[in-house]
């Protein structure tokens, strides 16, 4: 899990915490606490539908089956275990659902303000052992040009990704597919994402040595440059 999200989950059972015990303090005839513990966590659970929502699915809590489950077991006691005591903390449970639910809400938006998808410099952090793997029979012998590379790690232009356009313009001008050039035939390895991102992508340089294609997983982001990134083979 990237930073943001780490930081916005302990928030959130911070304030869980905070709300539980708030619940005890005014309760007359305190619950024994490992039990509470349990019950808040059994009230967890819920049944729950899940919705798409920047590039991920947020889960929203419908039912509150913990809670149903616990007064079945609570109400057919008869050990002095008043349901009353635990009640509070069992909804508590299935209203830390909508806890995680804001959680999920503001994640991504924290997130892609820290670590904007449409800069490079997000998923080129240590070039340190940046190098040029060839991928592809297409590519030619060609090294990178670090030092194009850093020079214009400032000046990279977000382009529209057209896969299915470069798919079928590599095979129309080859014929067929054995002859087909692959467009990006080479990948930049040795590469990390800015830390705390979360990202782990693959970097993949353009036949011309001007294009980056950044593949996270989940999303496909195309940079270009003015000069080669790459140079011929001293």
């Amino acid at each position: 899990m990237h930073a943001p999200g780490v930081v916005l989950n302990l928030l959130a059972w911070g304030a869980i915490f905070i709300l539980a015990r708030r619940i005890y303090r005014k309760q007359d005839v305190k619950p024994i606490i490992w039990k509470l513990a349990v019950v808040l966590f059994v009230g967890l659970f819920s049944f729950s539908i899940n919705l798409p929502y920047m590039d991920q699915q947020i889960k929203l809590a419908i039912l509150p089956l913990g809670v149903w489950i616990l007064y079945g077991i609570y109400s057919r006691k008869n050990e002095g275990i008043s349901w009353d005591q635990y009640r509070k903390y069992a909804w508590l449970g299935f209203l830390a659902n909508f806890i995680f639910l804001a959680v999920s809400l503001i994640n991504p938006l924290i997130h892609s303000a820290i670590f904007p998808a449409n800069e490079i410099s997000t998923y080129l952090s240590d070039l340190n052992k940046a190098k040029v793997i060839k991928t592809h029979p297409s590519a030619g012998s060609k090294v990178l040009d670090r030092d194009s590379l850093l020079d214009q790690l400032d000046s990279f232009k977000e382009e529209a990704v057209y896969s299915e356009k470069w798919y079928y313009d590599a095979f129309e001008f080859a014929g067929e597919l054995s002859k087909a050039e692959e467009r990006f035939p080479y990948q930049l390895a040795g590469i990390t994402a800015k830390w705390g991102s979360g990202i782990e992508p693959m970097l993949f340089i353009e036949q011309d040595g001007k294009g980056i294609l950044v593949s996270t997983g989940q999303k496909q982001v195309y940079f270009r440059a003015e000069k080669s990134l790459l140079k011929k083979v001293e």
